[in-house]
């Protein structure tokens, strides 16, 4: 029997949603506290006009990555790491993507759970940080149990109460402030360049820019990849990522539970903390996909999504209880340098190479996987390692560019000169196991 959100198979037709209901949810992984947290980073080292020109280049790679794979995965109905399969990386090329991004996912909602915690605390002291922690971990973990539809309907009640949030504390503070003396603040903390903070933008949501085909691939058309894409990246990283360097400024503090407390009171926390929902259901959702994956492709044995699920939000919960906000900049900086020369094959495979676009196209028509898949691709796994070295050298060493457009770019060039020199392939072919229903 198929899981209903078809983790490991096509999304048939009939299961696909209107461009709006997907594009709600989009732009509520892009409207949280963590674009706050964002802004206040960058305001923290940067001056506005830096920070705008950092969330712009950021922005930018984002929209490219989001729109070239999304696009993938609404074509052939298929997740991430499924998709990776045929789109450069093979069987176990896909697991190691399956790894990496459980792995990624799984710190980010890490993140997004202390982030939650802290703003319950701040409001409800009576339990420790740890234990509100691993409350908030839980109960984003009963909602996402629960599949795509629940996790839609609450983008639905959350973003529009984030969204009046956040023009509330705006209004508040500017009334409060010269709009043009907070725009000509100096940066208060450890400056940083701007190359770094689009890297860091870029890094904010790369993982989420790469895991794309996990939410287009219930989308019906091109035309609605593109407009979620465009509408959600934009109106979440200029309007709300700015608003948070504004806020920063004012406050004189990175601590977005702080500025939002100043800027809100307890009403601002208490939605906040709410919104928070909306980004962290998707981090857990997409990171337990990635896992099922890894698992079918090594073992062939498929998990339940179910259980999956549970395990991963507990052991997040303990992250969070543990203390990952602490490295919230130096996760992203590798995130944003790792994680892009993955959606640089994946596109150069799918749109150029097409090395194994045939049999995508061929079994698309039946609703089927493909017959075969290449279990290793080893020209893919040596472009990815040296892609991504080359974007950590880029932000070590402050080279020229933004370092997560080196590792991308520097990827899908790669893939494609080795693909026109015939050393994309796969060291062999291995039968796909086919679902136990086929829905059309």
């Amino acid at each position: 029997m198929i899981d209903a959100d078809y983790p490991l198979e096509r999304v048939p037709p009939r299961a696909r949603y209107s461009w709006f209901n997907v594009a709600v949810q989009r732009f509520g992984q892009l409207s949280d506290l963590t674009q706050f947290l964002l802004g206040a980073t960058l305001g923290a080292g940067l001056s506005f006009w830096g920070a705008f020109w950092a969330f712009t280049l950021g922005s930018v790679i984002l929209e490219i990555v989001c729109i070239f794979v999304g696009i993938a995965g609404m074509r052939e109905g298929l997740s991430t790491s499924m998709l990776a399969r045929w789109t450069g990386f093979g069987r176990y090329g896909s697991t190691l993507i399956g790894v990496v991004i459980t792995l990624s996912l799984f710190g980010w909602f890490g993140v997004q759970t202390a982030v939650f915690a802290a703003g319950l605390h701040s409001i409800m002291s009576w339990l420790p940080l740890w234990a509100w922690s691993l409350v908030a971990g839980l109960g984003v973990t009963l909602l996402v149990v629960r599949g795509f539809k629940a996790m839609g309907m609450t983008a639905f009640i959350t973003v529009p109460a984030f969204l009046g949030l956040a023009g509330w504390a705006m209004w508040v503070e500017i009334s409060r402030h010269d709009l043009g003396s907070l725009v000509a603040s100096p940066p208060f903390g450890e400056p940083i360049t701007i190359a770094t903070g689009a890297t860091i933008v870029a890094g904010s949501y790369i993982v989420g820019a790469v895991t794309t085909p996990d939410m287009t691939r219930f989308n019906r058309n091109t035309g609605d990849v593109v407009k979620q894409t465009l509408v959600g990246i934009s109106l979440g990283e200029y309007v709300l990522g700015l608003a948070g360097v504004l806020l920063a400024y004012a406050v004189k503090s990175s601590d977005v539970v702080a500025i939002i407390t100043a800027s809100s009171g307890v009403a601002g926390v208490i939605v906040l903390i709410s919104a928070t929902v909306k980004i962290n259901n998707w981090n857990l959702y997409s990171s337990a996909l990635g896992l099922l994956n890894a698992v079918e492709s090594t073992t062939g044995v498929r998990l339940n999504r179910v259980g999956v699920t549970v395990g991963i939000g507990v052991l997040g919960s303990l992250l969070a209880a543990a203390g990952i906000l602490e490295r919230f900049t130096d996760f992203l900086l590798i995130l944003g340098v790792v994680t892009p020369p993955v959606a640089g094959i994946m596109v150069a495979e799918y749109f150029i190479v097409r090395r194994w676009r045939p049999a995508l196209d061929a079994s698309r028509a039946t609703g089927r996987l493909p017959d075969t898949e290449p279990t290793w691709v080893p020209a893919t796994l040596v472009i990815w390692a040296a892609s991504a070295l080359v974007g950590w050298l880029s932000d070590h060493y402050q080279w020229f560019g933004i370092p997560a457009l080196n590792s991308l770019l520097l990827a899908g060039v790669a893939y494609v000169v080795a693909g026109r020199l015939g050393l994309v392939r796969g060291t062999r072919e291995q039968a796909v196991e086919q679902p136990a229903t086929l829905t059309v």
